[in-house]
């Protein structure tokens, strides 16, 4: 479980807090929807979850972890963070070793490296792009392909940001159906911020509403 304890955070030179004493917890297993008006602290609650900020006050722990005790690779281990463009994420030469970089560096072998990175190509319907550039695929595909790469790490929580905006119907349905199957065969929990009502409707477990 992914818990948040009375968590305050205020970016540098602003006046007002982004996020103000907030508490909540998501737990395996769930889809969660992170919803609410522009500028209530959607994005910035999970950046918090995955360390990409660090809360001025509170504590937000990963299986009973404090995350204040762990550097970003280690938070990463455990919580895989989605960026709205999936671009700033995407920084190999193919497909194929964008799943293999992080598996490399935590010292796999290149045996163990190529077995994993095949199965998760697989698993998201990416293996015929395995030696394309990156920079080719669709959005719906980028998305996908972080998703493999964090996902090859072991990582049992997903924290994604707005994922379904740039998506057309039919590939926000199978965002959708991609993130039940991840809920139901590998018991990942999934935070979702969002603005799609319909989106939110159809495939969260739950919704939890941010307001300043």
């Amino acid at each position: 479980m992914i818990l948040i304890e009375n968590v305050s955070y205020r970016y540098p030179k602003s006046d007002d807090a982004a996020v103000s004493d907030f508490s909540a917890q998501f737990r395996r297993g769930e889809i969660t929807a992170l919803s609410g008006k522009n500028g209530c602290g959607k994005t910035t609650l999970t950046k918090l979850l995955v360390g990409a900020l660090r809360p001025d006050s509170g504590r937000v722990s990963i299986d009973d972890l404090d995350t204040a005790g762990m550097d970003l690779f280690e938070i990463g281990r455990r919580a895989g963070y989605l960026f709205q463009n999936p671009n700033r994420q995407l920084f190999c030469d193919t497909v194929y070793n964008e799943v293999a970089f992080g598996l490399r560096n935590l010292g796999m072998d290149e045996a163990g490296a190529e077995e994993t990175s095949e199965y998760y190509l697989g698993l998201f319907d990416l293996t015929r792009y395995r030696d394309i550039y990156p920079g080719k695929l669709s959005l719906g595909e980028k998305q996908r392909l972080v998703l493999a790469a964090v996902l090859a790490l072991g990582t049992d929580y997903l924290v994604l940001d707005e994922p379904t905006t740039g998506l057309d119907i039919r590939r926000r349905d199978e965002l959708g159906e991609l993130l039940l199957r991840l809920k139901l065969e590998k018991n990942c929990g999934v935070v979702v911020a969002s603005h799609d009502a319909a989106f939110i409707s159809k495939y969260a477990d739950g919704e939890l509403v941010m307001s300043k």
